[in-house]
């Protein structure tokens, strides 16, 4: 049971992204003009880019390949996402989509230090193994 608790976590935070790069591909134009009235430079080149890292990261992070650069492309992402759109100076909303994106960092710093556990194609670390 112990073995399978990384591997529910990574799904968990990895689904949330998943989600959000399935969401802006299917809202690409909208997202973009939403970025571009942020004063936005290159709006659909970042979108772009943020989709990569969405995907890229959020399927490294569920299937466990490579889940620590995955966890890496995530957190890229979630930096400045979290500074543009949801700083802590807003409302009370902002706020909690700004702690929310804190604790999915924090999620996210674990799989960077401890990896991605026994059930992962990358298999246990060299720590785990005994």
């Amino acid at each position: 049971m112990q073995a399978l608790l990384p591997l529910v976590g990574r799904i968990l935070i990895g689904a949330i992204f998943l989600w959000s790069a399935i969401k802006d591909i299917r809202t690409f134009e909208s997202t973009a003009a939403m970025m571009q009235s942020k004063g936005i430079f290159a709006p659909q080149v970042l979108l772009i880019g943020a989709i990569v890292f969405l995907l890229l990261g959020s399927i490294a992070v569920i299937l466990g390949i490579k889940a620590r650069w995955g966890a890496v492309l995530l957190i890229l992402f979630l930096i400045p996402t979290t500074i543009l759109f949801h700083p802590p100076t807003g409302g009370e909303a902002e706020q909690i989509q700004f702690l929310k994106n804190l604790a999915l960092i924090g999620g996210l710093l674990m799989i960077v230090s401890f990896g991605p556990g026994v059930v992962s194609f990358d298999g246990p670390t060299p720590s785990m193994k005994k």
